[in-house]
């Protein structure tokens, strides 16, 4: 459970650090998320109903940062991303198999793909509001972008977290050893 703890407060506290790094130019200013590679971790490492916890609290923190009032109409509502982020987690949970075997490799490359989902998801919200479907070299720079970005840190992180779940004796890591 104080793994579970830290993953929530670690959420929070790179959601907040998100706000603070700047887009990069190179990417036609496409930008650095490290919530959805904390998510993903605790989709792999968690039991489900915690699993299930921690993307509600990163989809409500999104939600509460993302929310957009224009005129009288709300183009960004509360609880999609939490919808987004448990199915996404979902779908990385199934994968848990591979991440007890010691087999990380799937779980990077999906973490940059569902990173990117959500960016689209987010974008096409928009756009069906909007009522204009236009994607633009920019935009899909600004999903593609971070997926990529998040593909290529997603070993360093998941090897810290998973060195913070070992140190915390976190109980639902099963060991390596049963599965050979």
């Amino acid at each position: 459970m104080i793994f579970f703890a830290i993953l929530v407060v670690l959420v929070f506290l790179a959601q907040i650090v998100e706000l603070f790094i700047p887009p990069l130019a190179w990417m036609y200013n496409a930008h650095i998320y490290i919530v959805p590679l904390i998510v993903f971790y605790g989709a792999m490492a968690l039991p489900f109903p915690l699993m299930l916890t921690l993307a509600f609290v990163a989809g409500f923190l999104l939600d509460v940062l993302t929310m957009q009032v224009v005129g009288a109409r709300v183009e960004m509502t509360l609880g999609w991303s939490i919808l987004i982020y448990a199915v996404l987690a979902s779908i990385m949970h199934g994968l848990r198999p591979l991440f007890i075997r010691g087999r990380w490799e799937i779980h990077c490359i999906m973490s940059g793909i569902c990173t990117s989902l959500i960016l689209l998801a987010q974008y096409l919200m928009i756009t069906f509001r909007r009522g204009s479907l236009l994607f633009t070299p920019e935009a899909w720079w600004q999903i593609g972008g971070p997926g990529a970005i998040a593909m290529i840190m997603a070993p360093l992180m998941f090897w810290l977290l998973h060195t913070i779940g070992n140190a915390t004796g976190n109980p639902f890591l099963p060991e390596r050893d049963n599965y050979r």
